[in-house]
């Protein structure tokens, strides 16, 4: 005898799935996650990234060994160590909960002062400032590890006051962010000398605390109290007014404060349109300063030419795009800001490099992320980019009509069609209450 189960209640799908260990707020429903494939893209990107600062790295790595009583491969296996740690701390970051990243942002925050002040105290001196601190034979930037506090410390923080409902307070929300501000400003740009990273900084402050809903006019309070302390920053210190003249006018001094933008200059001139080759180049040769560093896309220019250096850009391109639709499909508000946070520091530092080394930008002295030579920079940015791969893999899935109407193209259809969707239990993505 045929049996009819069309009324009986069924159960829901696995790829709908309770998602406890990734829910970080209380308001979020437990079946309002849908766990999927991650996005690779993140992956090939990051790889097709490193393999390339790798490929330049080894071959400046004999240019930069002269005259430092190294071997030729110093360089370039220092590079490999480095690049193995940051994809050790991509998995571990990966696999992470997010609850447990969230719950250990007060001993992070701890850990990041006690790393600040010992600095100071054991740290290396460089041009008079301590920003590396010397870990197993590895440089310890704290700069680096700021950012990423920075982020994690202030998607909790957005995510706390939006909760309670005090975003627009000026004692609840305004105070402690111009107070974090200021305590960047003292140790990044007084005590270390940082310029660059501290404008990364802000750039993220100001992003996440933009997407999160702080009114406008107190975003405009803090980019003016950040503006004037720049400012001042800048009239104080001579070599940064010297940067300044020297964007105005990078040719009118090539042999003292223009030396390196000229260089720079050469360097991305000299490669053409295919580039000399990954054999050839002398910029290297003690001719461009901070070559495997700050100017590391010179010599990528130099090396691979304009089509080469292009793809570089277009592969930055294609990771913050792909950033970018995570935020917009992300499971719930702490995990859309930690990403917003982390595609503000990339990408913010990507064109401060960029734009210095071909004349659009005074020089800052910061790293291109996933490509320039150095262990903390890239262990950094990678663990960033696991927490942002983890994220990928939720997506908010709602019911909600509106939303539903707006993921179509527009009418009576879309709204039959989203609804169709639903009674198919595939993909809805909500829309995002945020403004980015």
């Amino acid at each position: 005898m045929l049996t009819f189960n069309f009324f009986k209640k069924q159960r829901p799908r696995r790829s709908y799935y309770s998602a406890k260990d990734n829910r970080t707020e209380k308001s979020e429903p437990v079946s309002a996650f849908r766990r999927h494939k991650p996005d690779y893209s993140i992956i090939l990107i990051s790889i097709a990234l490193l393999i390339t600062g790798l490929i330049v790295v080894y071959s400046i790595s004999p240019a930069l060994a002269v005259g430092q009583d190294v071997g030729s491969n110093y360089y370039v296996n220092k590079q490999a160590i480095a690049i193995f740690l940051g994809l050790a701390a991509f998995v571990a970051f990966s696999i992470m909960p997010l609850r447990v990243l969230k719950n250990s942002t007060k001993s992070l925050i701890w850990f990041t002062l006690i790393m600040v002040v010992l600095v100071q105290l054991l740290g290396e001196e460089v041009n008079g400032a301590y920003r590396w601190i010397q870990v197993g034979g590895i440089s310890f930037q704290v700069a680096e590890l700021i950012k990423f506090t920075v982020i994690l410390w202030l998607a909790g923080f957005m995510i706390s006051r939006l909760a309670e409902g005090s975003i627009k307070s000026t004692n609840r929300t305004l105070i402690p962010i111009l107070a974090v501000l200021a305590l960047i400003g003292l140790i990044v740009v007084g005590l270390q000398s940082d310029f660059g990273s501290a404008v990364v900084c802000v750039a993220i402050i100001g992003t996440m605390a933009f997407a999160a809903g702080l009114p406008i006019k107190k975003i405009g309070l803090i980019t003016g109290i950040v503006a004037v302390g720049l400012v001042v920053s800048v009239v104080i210190t001579p070599y940064r007014r010297d940067r300044i003249a020297t964007f105005i006018n990078p040719t009118s001094d090539c042999q003292s404060a223009g030396y390196q933008s000229c260089q720079a200059l050469i360097a991305v001139g000299s490669g053409g349109i295919f580039g000399l080759g990954i054999g050839d180049g002398v910029q290297a040769y003690g001719y461009l300063p901070e070559a495997e560093n700050d100017s590391i896309f010179a010599i990528v220019a130099e090396k691979f030419g304009f089509i080469g250096s292009s793809a570089v850009i277009g592969l930055y391109a294609v990771l913050f795009s792909r950033m970018r639709k995570i935020i917009k499909r992300t499971s719930d508000s702490f995990s859309r800001l930690f990403v917003i946070g982390v595609l503000a520091w990339i990408s913010t530092q990507t064109i401060i490099n960029i734009g210095a080394m071909i004349g659009l930008l005074p020089l800052k002295g910061i790293t291109l992320p996933l490509i320039s030579y150095g262990g903390t920079s890239l262990v950094f940015v990678l663990a960033a980019l696991g927490v942002v791969f983890q994220i990928s893999r939720y997506t908010s899935y709602s019911s909600v009509r509106n939303a539903a109407i707006n993921d179509g193209e527009g009418g009576a259809t879309n709204e039959k069609n989203s609804f169709s969707r639903r009674r198919q239990r595939r993909p809805h993505y909500a829309a995002s209450s945020n403004r980015f």
